[in-house]
């Protein structure tokens, strides 16, 4: 349960980034309140999941889930660049995560 958690966490984490984003630096309300709602919701469900899943393993899993959801949300939805070298950046994020949930066996 605890992992099913994080991954929860890190998804409210790249919802939070992208309510951010369309908010125009908190200028529009409803991306504003979707922003704060979503960082509550990741950061409640991050503390559940701490309490089994040690807190290195924990915080990289939901940085990473955010970092690589956040490129993949920029990319598809708001055109951003994508070229080789942040293919690669975004593959490595994900390689090292794989790495921290199979030490953390």
């Amino acid at each position: 349960m605890a992992w099913i958690l994080l991954f929860v966490a890190g998804i409210f984490e790249v919802v939070w980034a992208y309510s951010m984003k369309q908010s125009e630096g908190f200028t529009r309300l409803w991306p504003s309140i979707v922003t704060g709602v979503m960082m509550v919701a990741s950061f409640a469900c991050l503390s559940v999941a701490m309490r089994s899943i040690p807190l290195g393993t924990a915080y990289t899993i939901w940085t990473g889930i955010g970092a690589v959801g956040a490129f993949v949300v920029g990319v598809v939805l708001l055109g951003e660049q994508l070229n080789p070298t942040r293919i690669l950046a975004a593959v490595l994020i994900v390689c090292g995560l794989v790495l921290m949930k199979l030490s953390s066996q």
